[in-house]
């Protein structure tokens, strides 16, 4: 039987929704999802405190990047004892989990294994559903993989016909809060696909540094908090801090209820299955839906908060 370990959130993700969960043998530090896997043996761990606020995690990240080490530890003895034949990680962004080269680099020095390697690089939706399809062919799940990403794309397909405005509001996507850094790859596609105009980041686009001065002059209607790894609760402590600074609490989206957080950490930074959740979560707020699914639970007006 194929013996996997997944170190990224994502992919395990994937592996349980074709129904393959019961091939993991390990995870990362990160993989809290669904609950069953955080019984497995964990196979990383940051080399940073993740307890600290905005600016002393980036702090801390950019030190251990100039000093050319990796942002996460593999436990290589972990993963040489648990003999996996296949390891899914990722190359697309050395904060966001662990990386392509840092597998490479443990795995030469672990020389009786030889696990198959898959790395995924998903900047947009359909490189997504790709990823879905790849891990698919590995587990003999293609019409499952097939059958999910049709639901998926019907679903969106109805989202998207049934919005009633024609212009909707614009949106800014914070992915980190201090330094300010505006949500790129997949979420500007999301935020169109409910009705929204985004601002500031591109489609299918890493997501890069910003200065605040660009969110303040530009004063958009709806800003929605999803910092990268962020709980909802964490994202609150944050915003505690940043909203007393000069220019945050003179935006029209604070003053008028325009803002909010959402599970960042849960759902926007996780690009598995649970991105149709995310785009559920936007629609609910960009064009206000109610009954709402996912209040309180995926995303929190920021006013009611305070």
């Amino acid at each position: 039987m194929l013996r996997i370990i997944s170190l990224i959130p994502s992919a395990t993700e994937i592996i349980h929704r074709l129904g393959s969960g019961g091939l993991l043998v390990g995870v990362s530090h990160e993989c809290d999802y669904p609950e069953t896997v955080t019984d497995l043996p964990i196979c990383s761990y940051p080399r940073f405190n993740n307890e600290g606020n905005s600016v002393e995690i980036d702090t801390q990240i950019k030190t251990i990047l100039e000093n050319a080490l990796s942002i996460y530890h593999i436990k290589k003895e972990e993963i040489s004892k648990l003999k996996p034949d296949l390891i899914i990680t990722q190359s697309q962004c050395d904060v966001c989990a662990v990386s392509l080269s840092d597998v490479r680099k443990s795995l030469q020095e672990i020389l009786h294994i030889n696990p198959k390697i898959i790395s995924l690089e998903p900047k947009k939706l359909d490189d997504v559903w790709d990823d879905i399809r790849t891990i698919a062919a590995e587990l003999n799940k293609n019409d499952v993989a097939d059958e999910m990403i049709d639901s998926f794309l019907n679903t969106i397909s109805n989202i998207s016909n049934s919005r009633e405005n024609t212009s909707g509001p614009t949106v800014a996507c914070v992915e980190w809060i201090e330094p300010l850094m505006f949500a790129g790859n997949w979420v500007p596609e999301m935020v169109e696909i409910v009705g929204g105009i985004n601002q500031f980041s591109e489609r299918g686009v890493h997501s890069s540094w910003s200065d605040p001065k660009e969110l303040f002059d530009s004063d958009p209607d709806i800003i929605i908090f999803m910092p990268c790894g962020y709980s909802m609760k964490k994202t609150k402590i944050e915003l505690d801090r940043i909203l007393s600074l000069d220019g945050w609490k003179d935006l029209k989206s604070i003053k008028s209820g325009g803002a909010y957080l959402v599970d960042g950490s849960q759902f926007f930074n996780r690009p598995g299955p649970r991105l149709l959740d995310s785009i559920k979560i936007l629609d609910e707020i960009i064009n206000e839906k109610q009954p709402s699914s996912y209040q309180g639970i995926g995303w929190s007006r920021l006013q009611k908060l305070y």
